[in-house]
């Protein structure tokens, strides 16, 4: 159970919420413990909003804050809540109750205790021999939410089709989205009654969307990082633009300093010079496309895609023991998604599977010679691990030598470089390396640029 204490409470949970991955810093901290001094402490959803306006920064921060709340702060429940509906009422009732609760408004109160009721009767199962827990499952699988909806349809509906209709299932997928979130929170609420607050508060919470780390990333936050690829494409390529302004004047504007030299006969004290041109800079990308860290190439190559439309040229590169060039895949119109299933397949990257840095840097100074120059600057992917193959670090001098600028973006925790079969230092001093585990560190690297 959270501590007794209001105070211990609040800590414990502003602790929660930075451990969870959400930037919650001492000041704010002390914002939402004055909030407390003014709000009702009895009214719960008072006491949500009030901490939500002075910790919460991001909308993506904000499930993960209510899940902790949930915890922290859990529902006062008479232990005889929904005990009637629970054990009194046949299955074909139960379906028939939650249908009626689907169609109207998941605030009304009863639609959580209707899922706590739920989670009472069907949700604690034997978890292994002498042991029992809660699990949604079980729960989900007996009510079948889903199998209601035409059922539901009808009863809402004198007429199917049309927008009346897409209304009503919009309406409905969403109350059966608030049921299940309902019913794994009262779930996660009977855990942490028994096993403790902090242990179910450490595995409750994913990271917020920019710190999920690139390597662990599933199928759905892949999805959901595709939203934060083109804000960071566009700050890199500005970053990158006035780094090539940085330092450069322009030709001297004669009709200005002459103009100016009337005010002292003539004598052109002070030359003028025109305002050097806005410059779009090319890019050339190096993504290694192995398999060990192949959800940091997939989003590395969205970046790839969001960056062709800010620089004036982009030459892409995948490798794994060798190099081919992909600009091709990422053509005006093509798809994204369809461009990286066709790597794979079309891409010469592969000879025998095990990735040679060193190789690769060889041939790709051989077979194009003219892809690096005194305009470009050049990005390499990957995370600096060889299989204990020759660097070719002489080789790598070269082409960052020929290069404008040139960077590193490694999606291993720096605690693990120079470890195994790692070069990452000896790379590191040839080309800068940044530790590129998620899109903050990646926003964080762009900053840098500045």
């Amino acid at each position: 159970m959270p501590p007794a204490s209001l105070v211990d409470r609040h800590v414990g949970f502003v602790h929660a919420l930075r451990a969870a991955g959400l930037p919650v810093s001492p000041a704010e901290g002390l914002d939402a413990a004055h909030a407390l001094m003014v709000v009702d402490l009895s009214d719960r959803q008072t006491l949500r909003e009030a901490y939500a306006a002075t910790l919460v920064k991001r909308p993506a921060h904000r499930p993960g804050f209510d899940t902790l709340f949930d915890l922290w702060f859990p529902p006062v429940i008479s232990g005889a809540e929904g005990t009637a509906v629970a054990e009194d009422a046949e299955l074909p009732e139960l379906r028939e109750r939650l249908a009626e609760l689907l169609m109207g408004d998941p605030a009304d109160p009863a639609f959580r205790e209707f899922a706590r009721a739920m989670v009472g009767r069907f949700g604690q199962v034997q978890a292994a021999p002498g042991r029992q827990s809660w699990f949604s499952f079980p729960v989900l699988r007996a009510l079948s939410p889903e199998t209601l909806v035409a059922r539901m349809l009808a009863a809402m509906l004198d007429e199917r089709g049309g927008l009346p209709e897409k209304v009503a299932r919009r309406h409905i997928s969403r109350t059966i989205e608030a049921f299940t979130e309902a019913v794994a929170a009262d779930v996660r609420r009977r855990i942490a009654e028994e096993a403790g607050v902090e242990k179910v508060a450490r595995s409750a919470v994913r990271p917020p969307i920019d710190q999920v780390d690139f390597l662990r990333a599933t199928k759905d936050e892949l999805a959901r990082l595709r939203r934060e690829v083109y804000p960071l494409a566009r700050r890199l390529a500005t970053r990158l633009s006035i780094r090539h302004r940085r330092g450069r004047r322009g030709r001297l504007d004669f009709r200005r300093t002459v103009r100016a030299s009337l005010s002292t006969g003539g004598v052109p004290l002070t030359t003028c010079l025109r305002p050097p041109r806005p410059h779009r800079p090319e890019l050339v990308v190096l993504c290694d496309a192995s398999d060990s860290v192949s959800t940091f190439s997939h989003f590395t190559l969205l970046l790839t895609f969001a960056l062709r439309e800010q620089f004036t040229k982009v030459r892409a590169f995948a490798f794994v023991d060798t190099v081919d060039e992909i600009t091709r895949l990422f053509a005006p119109g093509a798809d994204v998604l369809d461009a990286i299933g066709r790597l794979t397949k079309e891409a010469d990257i592969v000879r025998f599977g095990r990735t040679d840095y060193g190789h690769v840097f060889e041939r790709f100074a051989e077979r194009f010679p003219d892809a690096v120059g005194p305009r470009t600057s050049l990005l390499i992917l990957g995370d600096a691990r060889s299989n204990y193959q020759a660097p070719a670090l002489g080789t790598l001098k070269r082409l960052a030598g020929q290069a404008r600028h040139a960077y590193w973006l490694n999606p291993e925790p720096r605690a693990q470089w120079d470890t195994g079969d790692s070069l990452a230092t000896s790379y590191g001093s040839v080309v800068p390396m940044h530790e590129c585990r998620n899109v903050a560190q990646l926003a964080a690297f762009v900053e840098t640029l500045a």
